[in-house]
């Protein structure tokens, strides 16, 4: 059972569990665009469920929770029973984590950060497992996870929030800050198009990539992670950081802060090899996939 399979991380899930034979059923207060092979839909809400939606979650083996934070924390978790196992999908664990401490449901909980879009599919990408009450079903759905493609990523529910804070909340606000900023500074468009230098050129696809996203799914990742404000202070102290700087004319100043920045990069020859590798894309010169 996908709760909220018509949201893009339940559309996923729901298409990966029916390729594999499942039986998958849907449930969601929106009626599905177009019908998938293998996927029941039942229109329902998990906040206040009707008769027929407590009937079968009561007998559902397996219950994925793909529904925003603010859902998922008003769901009632006493629909479990021993053998079940819930998988929610929230990109904030620690909240979470903290209500199934206090509720002390029954059967296995799980909960998983797929860090990627999902239209990108799970072949070789990072999904982030936080276990919040063990058993055999756990291992089984991450195993499943690797049949997928997915490389699951072991964290608890701290580790993994902060992790968010730092490659996802920081991420997007620096993309979007940067296309705030183009904006104000009233440059043409299609001149900055053409005469783009490629860490422009990529800047500007992943502000287009962000911006044209569901903007539920980059709120829940600002407001709703406890540590993403420190993210975006930190971006702020930075650049303020850099423009005293410069201020200062110290290129010695400026030097150390390029050192400092660049310090925060893990495996510098592999980075840089990538970084070479997606400007050859920008300029035309590399297909891609093709790292040689």
């Amino acid at each position: 059972m996908v709760i909220g399979g018509s949201g893009d991380v339940g559309r996923l899930i729901a298409s990966l569990l029916a390729a594999d034979g499942d039986s998958v059923l849907t449930v969601d207060p929106a009626t599905p665009g177009v019908a998938r092979p293998g996927i029941e839909h039942l229109l329902g809400d998990i906040v206040s469920p009707d008769v027929e939606v407590r009937a079968v979650l009561s007998a559902a083996p397996l219950v994925v929770l793909a529904v925003p934070e603010s859902v998922a924390l008003e769901t009632e978790l006493t629909f479990l029973h021993d053998r079940s196992l819930l998988v929610e999908t929230l990109s904030v664990k620690s909240a979470f984590a903290r209500k199934v401490a206090s509720a002390d449901p029954p059967g296995s909980i799980l909960g998983i950060n797929p860090m990627f879009a999902p239209s990108l599919g799970m072949d070789g990408r990072p999904v982030a497992a936080v276990v919040h009450r063990d058993g055999g079903a756990v291992e089984n759905f991450l195993g499943r996870i690797s049949d997928w493609g997915g490389r699951v990523v072991h964290v608890d529910a701290e580790q993994h929030d902060r992790l968010a804070a730092a490659t996802q909340a920081l991420t997007h606000a620096a993309v979007l800050a940067f296309g705030s900023a183009l904006a104000k500074l009233e440059v043409d468009p299609r001149l900055i198009d053409s005469l783009a230098p490629p860490p422009a050129t990529t800047l500007l696809a992943l502000v287009d990539r962000v911006a044209g996203g569901e903007p539920e799914v980059y709120w829940d990742v600002q407001s709703g992670n406890p540590y993403a404000g420190r993210a975006r202070s930190a971006l702020a102290e930075s650049l303020r950081e850099l423009n005293e700087i410069v201020a200062s004319e110290s290129e010695t100043a400026f030097t150390a802060f390029m050192t400092q920045a660049g310090a925060a990069v893990p495996n510098h020859d592999e980075y840089r090899a990538l970084c070479a590798h997606l400007f050859g894309i920008v300029r035309g010169t590399a297909r891609e996939g093709d790292r040689s």
